[in-house]
């Protein structure tokens, strides 16, 4: 009797969020760990799921790096990076466009409609369908002076990597009425129909602020943002994380994702969170319960 009634005071507890967050949108970028191993796989489309059927709108952008990085090698092409980017020449650019649409998107959306019922369904994306995303070349020397993390002193070009331009929210406003979960590659292409590769924060980061959805999760292998001592910060303004990234205390490839968020939230997104997404239900745990298993971000 005790063990059911611990489970209604969890139901009791989550119910001034789910009565606060039903109708609203979530922007959730998905890669990491939680991509890659299969039980956490099934916990993130169950989070999803749970989510839709409570009511809230999840809109999912996933990455798919090592996978892309599986396929060249297979096909016998280098994988070179920059300062974290991957160069994209029109040869990686296709496989991109394969594994990150095709492969990756589709297996995203299976798992979902696996565990979905009744009239609930995932449907994949790339940032070319229903002009869903329009991008431009990456600017690489005003990236990486953005970072701070990496500043080359010849040109770069970087090929067909691309930053996100203007997000068509159409598309995605038709399938939140028909109930579909929207699964988006980060991928864009411009005026002239070139492809872009995208880093799948900043894409997650665009649709956001283009929704203006009430939050946007970035799902990562750490605890969250830590300060000085390694302690996990719970809650966190964006100016003390630019102080933060100054101090040096925020590096790595943890800038971009800290960047995003900030982005996200400057263009009217309520809170941006970082996740663990080796924890089993973090979303779930994130959003409905009063302690959290993350970092939450404010304005």
């Amino acid at each position: 009797m005790e063990k059911l009634v611990e489970k209604a005071e969890v139901l009791m507890e989550a119910l001034p969020f789910i009565t606060k967050f039903r109708g609203k949108t979530f922007v959730i970028k998905y890669g990491g760990n939680a991509m890659a191993k299969n039980d956490l796989k099934v916990a993130f489309a169950q989070d999803i799921l749970m989510l839709k059927y409570l009511g809230i709108n999840p809109v999912i952008v996933h990455g798919g790096g090592p996978q892309i990085g599986e396929y060249l090698k297979k096909m016998g092409l280098e994988s070179k990076f920059v300062g974290g980017l991957r160069i994209t020449t029109k040869e990686t650019m296709d496989v991109v466009e394969m594994v990150l649409g095709g492969l990756v998107n589709k297996s995203i959306v299976m798992l979902i409609n696996k565990y979905a019922g009744g009239h609930i369904r995932a449907i994949g994306l790339t940032g070319k369908d229903g002009g869903l995303i329009k991008a431009r070349k990456l600017d690489a020397q005003e990236y990486f002076k953005e970072m701070g993390h990496f500043r080359p002193t010849e040109l770069l070009d970087l090929g067909h990597v691309g930053e996100v331009e203007y997000v068509d929210t159409q598309v995605l406003k038709h399938l939140e009425e028909d109930n579909y979960i929207p699964v988006i590659a980060p991928i864009g292409f411009d005026s002239e129909g070139n492809a872009y590769n995208i880093n799948a924060d900043f894409v997650a980061s665009s649709v956001a602020g283009a929704l203006k959805s009430e939050k946007v999760i970035f799902l990562t292998d750490i605890e969250g943002l830590k300060d000085e001592n390694g302690n996990v910060i719970s809650s966190i303004s964006v100016d003390k994380i630019i102080s933060m990234i100054e101090k040096g205390v925020i590096t790595g490839g943890m800038i971009p994702k800290v960047k995003a968020a900030a982005s996200a939230l400057k263009s009217g997104v309520k809170k941006a969170h970082i996740l663990d997404g080796r924890i089993p239900h973090c979303i779930l745990l994130e959003i409905f319960t009063s302690e959290g298993v993350g970092t939450e971000i404010t304005a």
